[in-house]
């Protein structure tokens, strides 16, 4: 497999939740950050990078589909979890918010957006 997928460590009280998304050794290569925030039932992603390896941090509830080569994959990110999946080029996924509430992704890329020459191909993996 050649996605990583982490579980994040994240601390909480009644204030909220707060993690790092990334180490401190991997913000020089980060080129692009966005933040995301879903409705219940949306789906994001549904595309492949060509040259940029992009790092995604999803806090659950939601659903992660990957695939690699001819293997799809399904990683569920569970209620109160965080996890980072960094995701090589070609590599398709697709994101679902499978809770009653919004939910959050923070996600990075090695390649700076271009809007006339965007590095994403698409291919749904999630259609509903």
């Amino acid at each position: 497999m050649k996605v990583k997928i982490d579980q994040l460590d994240t601390y909480s009280d009644k204030r909220g939740v707060v993690f790092e998304p990334i180490g401190g050794e991997s913000v020089p290569a980060q080129h692009n950050c966005h933040v995301v925030v879903s409705k219940p039932g949306v789906i994001r992603g549904n595309h492949y990078h060509l040259n940029g390896t992009e790092t995604i941090v999803v806090i659950g509830p939601a659903i992660l589909k990957f695939k690699e080569g001819d293997e799809i994959y399904d990683v569920e990110v569970p209620v109160n979890q965080t996890h980072r999946f960094i995701i090589p080029p070609q590599v398709s996924h697709a994101i679902k918010n499978t809770g009653g509430e919004i939910n959050f992704l923070i996600a990075f890329n090695t390649l700076s957006h271009d809007p006339q020459n965007p590095d994403v191909v698409r291919d749904i993996l999630i259609d509903k």
